[in-house]
């Protein structure tokens, strides 16, 4: 009985230092003051004057255009990765998982900086197209590596019994594997969406004038004294989060088997 009250206390602890300052941040999203210690009354003013902001919206339009174009290429390109590499056996598989993986545990100032010497000496011309390579390089492992397990647990003889029934290739692994393994694309998905618009190191250095996400922008404007403008915005992208999730997750309990059609 202890054991069980504890562990729930430990629990409830965990949640609350997780959530609470969201808690706290949406809150204040509504208070008519400017302080962040007094509560004035509610209001939606910071709403309106959000969405009449020209640099925070310029900033959430490069942000999420950026999520979405390299959150999908780097599904992509990460699920065929990491087909190929479940494919491969022995010290090869052992060596690309390895190199995989180091982008994950690699610093983000060591990254960003290096995509930046890089795309200066190939002559990319730093703005949007450099961020969302950065984007799509640092989110390729995590889109990788959600698949492969997924992909580990796929019957290994069912890409054979689809090409012995007379499918192609290319639409065996269609109408097959890639069925089989769409949790993990959308883990990926998710991953790589979540870790682009969260990103302010990469990008800050990959970026250039007049491009700019909405990590950037909150930096430059939190160095002037927190805006309570950025409230709103950072509680419509956690709402908006929030929903993704949710449709995510009902899509894949509906496309087990026993679920909803």
């Amino acid at each position: 009985m202890v054991r069980r009250w504890l562990s729930r206390l430990y629990l409830s602890l965990v949640f609350f230092f997780l959530y609470a300052p969201i808690a706290v941040l949406m809150v204040f999203s509504f208070n008519s003051a400017r302080s962040r210690g007094v509560w004035g009354g509610f209001t939606l003013d910071w709403y309106a004057q959000l969405f009449h902001d020209r640099q925070i919206m310029a900033a959430l339009y490069y942000t999420i255009l950026c999520a979405v174009i390299s959150s999908v290429l780097a599904t992509v390109l990460g699920t065929t990765a990491a087909i190929g590499l479940s494919g491969m056996r022995g010290l090869p598989r052992l060596l690309v998982s390895n190199l995989v993986y180091l982008p994950m545990i690699n610093p983000d100032i060591v990254m960003g900086l290096s995509l930046m010497l890089l795309f200066i000496s190939i002559k990319i011309p730093l703005g949007f197209v450099s961020m969302l390579l950065a984007h799509i390089t640092f989110s390729l492992p995590f889109v990788i590596f959600s698949v492969l397990p997924k992909l580990k647990q796929t019957q290994a003889d069912l890409y054979d019994a689809a090409l012995d029934l007379g499918a192609r290739p290319l639409a065996a692994y269609i109408r097959v594997i890639i069925p089989q393994i769409m949790p993990g694309i959308v883990t990926g998905f998710l991953l790589a969406f979540t870790m682009s618009i969260d990103d302010f190191v990469v990008s800050f250095f990959t970026t250039g004038n007049g491009v700019t996400n909405v990590a950037i922008t909150i930096y430059s404007m939190a160095r002037r004294g927190m805006n309570p403008k950025i409230n709103a915005l950072l509680t419509i992208m956690f709402a908006g989060v929030i929903v993704l999730l949710f449709i995510a997750n009902r899509r894949m309990a509906y496309s087990k088997p026993g679920g909803k059609n």
